[in-house]
């Protein structure tokens, strides 16, 4: 062994119990939320108000959802790149069916989500089935549904606004000074975590990342996981689209563009191996906040939009460099 490696051995034992045991990509993305909120201070002295870090942690709710869909491929050692007009579509139907009337209305959310799970779908047939890499067929289906989405408006924003049940799950607030909208990323992450850390399925998530022929030949149902796992981020990001069109009060082209990148950077700052196999869903909680924080003070910073998007992409690089090399637990 060498004398590095006792170092850091020496250095990891003399930590507390529950710093040992904590994944570092996780404690270095709440170590950097730490000091993005700092140099944020800097800036503006409103930046660490309950008020403004609220505002923030709404924000982070939308991208959350998408990135929690986002995280179960890429922990199978898939990605989704369907996102942005899946979120569109989604979005789009929730605020078209809702023209329908009160039955609209109350079916608006349930049509959304199940816009996302059918191109979930798609793509799951495609890659566990068809044996379609990942990144090809969720790129096909995202030219599908933006050139779906573009037939059903002609090419224009839809005049459809979103519904108030849609409206109030995206800004009101049933607990006061709460926003429902971090009511929702919470119950989205509860069940992210029991799904991963108590089911079979998430078990077989892991296992899949790791080795899928050793999977299949340990008797786990691999096409069906596989499929599943599609289904559960394009339900996720059609959902997200609908919070987001709640949010804005309606639908738009293009809307789910910005949450493409973010959300693979989410996922990867927060120690998700892009081989797959290894990944905590705290860590991504730990992402989309970092994300968010460094979306604000680039804001504050008045950076143009391809300034951001040349960050996430270094962001994604570095983190790829220190994490995404290791080869995942066996």
């Amino acid at each position: 062994m060498s004398e590095t490696s006792e170092r850091r051995m020496s250095i990891r034992a003399r930590l507390p119990g529950f710093l040992r045991r904590a994944d570092p990509a996780v404690v270095t993305a709440f170590g950097c939320i730490l000091l993005l909120l700092f140099l944020g201070s800097l800036y503006s002295s409103n930046f660490l108000s309950p008020d403004y870090l609220l505002q923030q942690l709404k924000v982070a709710s939308f991208l959350g959802v998408v990135a929690a869909g986002m995280m179960v491929a890429i922990l199978l050692g898939h990605i989704d790149l369907s996102v942005p007009w899946v979120m569109t579509a989604g979005a789009m139907m929730a605020c078209a069916v809702a023209g329908f009337g009160d039955t609209g209305s109350v079916a608006a959310i349930p049509a959304g989500v199940l816009c996302g799970v059918a191109f979930g779908l798609l793509n799951g047939i495609g890659v566990a089935f068809l044996r379609i890499p990942s990144m090809i067929v969720t790129l096909a289906s995202n030219v599908v549904a933006q050139g779906l989405m573009v037939v059903y408006t002609g090419g224009f924003s839809p005049q459809d606004s979103a519904p108030p049940a849609v409206r109030w799950l995206a800004t009101g607030a049933v607990v006061p000074g709460l926003p429902n909208a971090i009511l929702v990323w919470g119950g989205v992450s509860v069940a992210m975590v029991f799904l991963l850390t108590r089911t079979a399925f998430g078990r077989a998530v892991y296992g899949i990342g790791n080795s899928e022929r050793a999977a299949f030949l340990s008797g786990v149902g691999t096409r069906r996981v596989i499929m599943t796992a599609f289904v559960i981020s394009g339900a996720l990001s059609a959902f997200g689209g609908v919070l987001l069109a709640g949010y804005a009060s309606k639908a738009a082209q293009a809307m789910g563009d910005p949450y493409l990148l973010p959300s693979i950077a989410a996922v990867v700052l927060g120690g998700t191996s892009i081989l797959g196999g290894r990944g905590s869903y705290f860590g991504t909680v730990a992402g989309v906040i970092l994300i968010t924080l460094l979306q604000s003070i680039l804001s504050v910073m008045q950076m143009p939009e391809a300034g951001r998007q040349i960050v996430y992409g270094v962001v994604i690089i570095v983190m790829l460099l220190l994490y995404g090399r290791a080869p995942p637990n066996r």
